[in-house]
C-alpha cells in the first residue's frame, strides 16, 4: 500500500470512527506554575499531563472532576490507530460503557491550542458541544484536527504529555482488532489503573540546548603560487683531452 493511500484510509477511518457512537473527539502550552499535574497509571506504564487551565479552563475542569470521582479506574484505551492519537476514558475492559457523570461540555476548540503529538485533547460525538469524559493524546502531529477543521469544529486541546511519552509510545503500537461496533481495539487491553492529581509538581527537564552554529572561516582569497626559478640546464664540462 502506498503511503498516499495510508493517509487516506487513516483519515477516512478518522471521519467514519464511530466507536459505540462516539466519534473521535496546539500545541502553544506554556507550563504554568499553577497548572495542575494528573498522573495517570496504566499497565504500561505511567503518563503524567500537565493541563492548561487558562486557556482550556473548562474542558480542565471537567477532566479534573472525573479524575476526583475515581472515574477512569479500570477504563480502557478503547481505540488504538498508530500514526494517529489513543483514546481513552468511557470503557471497561470487557467494553461495556461507563456512564458519565457529568452534562456535556462547551468546546473549546478555538482557544489556539494545536493537536501536536503528545497534546491530550476532549473526545466528543459529531456536535461540537458533546464532549463528557472521553480524552484522546495525540501521537503524531494533527493539525487537521484543529479549528476550524473540514467540518470547522476541530477539537479542543487542554493540556500535554509532560512525562511518560514512552509509554504512550508503547500503547500507539500494540496489535489493534475489530469487534461489533468497535475499531482499532488493542488486543491485550491496556488498563488505567489510577488517575490522581499530583500534590507534588513535576518539572519537566528544560529542552536541549541547540548545538552552537559553527562559524565558517573567512574565505581566502587564492593566491598564485611563487614561481620557482628556472632550472639552468647544467653546461657540460668540455671532454678532458686524453693524457699522452
Amino acid at each position: 500500500m502506498n503511503k498516499t493511500r495510508m493517509q487516506k484510509l487513516t483519515w477516512i477511518a478518522f471521519a467514519a470512527g464511530i466507536v459505540s457512537g462516539s466519534l473521535l473527539m496546539g500545541s502553544g502550552i506554556a507550563l504554568a506554575a499553577d497548572n495542575p499535574q494528573v498522573s495517570i497509571k496504566t499497565t504500561l506504564g505511567e503518563i503524567v499531563v500537565e493541563l492548561d487551565q487558562e486557556k482550556a479552563p473548562i474542558s480542565t475542569a471537567n477532566f479534573l472532576a472525573y479524575v476526583k470521582s475515581g472515574f477512569y479506574k479500570d477504563t480502557i484505551f478503547h481505540r488504538v490507530i498508530n500514526g494517529f492519537m489513543v483514546q481513552g476514558g468511557g470503557y471497561t475492559a470487557d467494553m461495556k460503557p461507563k456512564m458519565p457523570l457529568r452534562p456535556t461540555i462547551k468546546s473549546e476548540a478555538k482557544n489556539g491550542l494545536s493537536n501536536l503529538a503528545y497534546t491530550i485533547s476532549m473526545a466528543r460525538h459529531d456536535s461540537p458541544d458533546s464532549g463528557q469524559s472521553q480524552w484522546f493524546i495525540n501521537v503524531v502531529d494533527n493539525i487537521g484536527l484543529d479549528y476550524p477543521n473540514a467540518k470547522g469544529h476541530g477539537y479542543a486541546v487542554f493540556g500535554k504529555v509532560i512525562q511518560g511519552k514512552e509509554t504512550v509510545d508503547k500503547i500507539k503500537v500494540l496489535l489493534v482488532d475489530d469487534k461489533p461496533g468497535f475499531q482499532n481495539i488493542p488486543v491485550i487491553p491496556v488498563v488505567v489503573k489510577s488517575a490522581t492529581i499530583l500534590k507534588t509538581r513535576i518539572v519537566p527537564p528544560a529542552p536541549p540546548a541547540p548545538p552552537p552554529v559553527e562559524q565558517p572561516a573567512p574565505a581566502v582569497e587564492p593566491t598564485q603560487p611563487a614561481q620557482a626559478a628556472p632550472i639552468q640546464e647544467a653546461t657540460p664540462a668540455p671532454a678532458q683531452e686524453p693524457v699522452k
